[in-house]
């Protein structure tokens, strides 16, 4: 397949297209969609070809986390991030949203606090009240076009009532690979503050070339005990509607709870799922993935080029994700109107950096995993928006 193959998904029942209207007032008809994280690709054909040869079986029974699913996954982890895991440690969840909040249940009671360096995924902030647990918000601190830990400043900030760090690595919504020596930073830091790290490492396949993505297991094998390592095949194979991620628990006691809250929930994955991931993490989807990547990176070049061309607008160069972080402070509009221009001069549907917590006061994410005469399109519409700032 290619990458700029045309496809409507329109009346699809996709979240990212029929639902900016009603969430952002940028109709589909002539708007773009450049928000929420999943990607406008048909995924791998070797997964396609999974789900084809599931219809054809036609029976759609009881099913559990089989051998060769796990297998896969562990694979997957050892060629493409040189991470060795245990099959045992594999634990299957509705998707990531879903691991976050099964951890704040597991380990931590309402009222307890979780830990965040802003700015981040937003769903962790939502995930956390939705729990009735409190946030304890350490913002990350910018150096340019870099975004740096300051666990001193962190430190200050803990009350004693942190239980859990749900830590974003690579970093949404700044594109941020850390070094394993950050990596061992916080681990540290958890052990310290006696933390469980959950550590959401979702868009771990999405690095560009020449840089390297490196686990929190790998980095700080020692602080293991505390670790839980969430992973999806969702954003990288464009599957996040199969509502299916892995928590990966090395430590028993961790895992021993965290699977006693699924069976009290009497939760099971769906096996056309599994078998998707199983077919995605392979030889097959590791070259489909490798092209994806050689796609985005011209698609994150166009985008930048065109929108630092707009004055007091810089995209931030991105290590990894499909997600463009633009800062419009030198514009001197506020967001809102910023914003206000995005949508309705533009019509383009963007996520408010606002969301993202302290740092994201004068952004806005752009989804770029998109074809390539949308992200020019895109480009040329924000430049027309911004036309008098020339």
């Amino acid at each position: 397949m290619s990458f700029d193959d045309p496809v409507d998904r329109r009346g699809t029942q996709s979240t990212k297209w029929d639902k900016m209207d009603a969430l952002f007032g940028v109709s589909p008809d002539d708007g773009l969609a450049m928000w929420t994280a999943d990607s406008d690709y048909p995924t791998a054909d070797c997964v396609r070809d999974a789900i084809r040869a599931a219809a054809d079986h036609g029976v759609f029974g009881y099913s559990w986390e089989y051998p060769a699913y796990r297998n896969a996954i562990q694979w997957w982890m050892k060629t493409r991030h040189n991470w060795d895991i245990d099959t045992n440690w594999i634990v299957t969840s509705q998707g990531l949203g879903n691991a976050i909040a099964l951890s704040l249940q597991t380990y931590s009671e309402p009222g307890d606090a979780a830990v965040v360096f802003s700015p981040v995924y937003h769903e962790f902030a939502i995930k956390i009240r939705k729990n009735d647990r409190v946030m304890t918000e350490c913002p990350l601190r910018r150096d340019g076009d870099r975004y740096e830990l300051d666990l001193d400043d962190a430190q200050s900030r803990l009350t004693g009532r942190e239980k859990i760090l749900i830590w974003c690595s690579p970093q949404n919504p700044t594109g941020r690979l850390w070094t394993a020596d950050e990596l061992r930073a916080v681990a540290d830091f958890a052990a310290r503050n006696n933390l469980v790290i959950v550590a959401d490492e979702i868009h771990h396949d999405l690095v560009y070339p020449g840089e390297t993505f490196v686990p929190m297991h790998v980095a700080a094998p020692d602080h293991q005990d505390r670790m839980v390592i969430l992973t999806a095949a969702s954003k990288t194979f464009n599957i996040a509607g199969q509502r299916t991620g892995n928590l990966i628990i090395p430590d028993d006691g961790l895992r021993a709870a965290l699977v006693n809250r699924l069976s009290q929930l009497d939760y099971g994955p769906g096996v056309i799922a599994l078998k998707m991931i199983e077919a995605a993490y392979s030889p097959e989807g590791a070259k489909w993935v490798d092209e994806q990547m050689a796609y985005l990176d011209q698609n994150r070049k166009i985008f930048d080029t065109g929108v630092n061309a707009i004055p007091g607008v810089r995209s931030l160069p991105l290590q990894s994700t499909y997600l463009a972080w633009v800062d419009f402070a030198d514009t001197g509009m506020t967001i809102d109107e910023v914003d206000k221009r995005v949508r309705e001069t533009a019509k383009i549907a963007a996520s408010p950096g606002p969301g993202f917590g302290a740092g994201g006061e004068t952004f806005l994410r752009f989804n770029l995993a998109t074809r390539r005469d949308i992200v020019e399109e895109a480009v040329a519409r924000l430049q027309s928006a911004f036309s008098d700032l020339q």
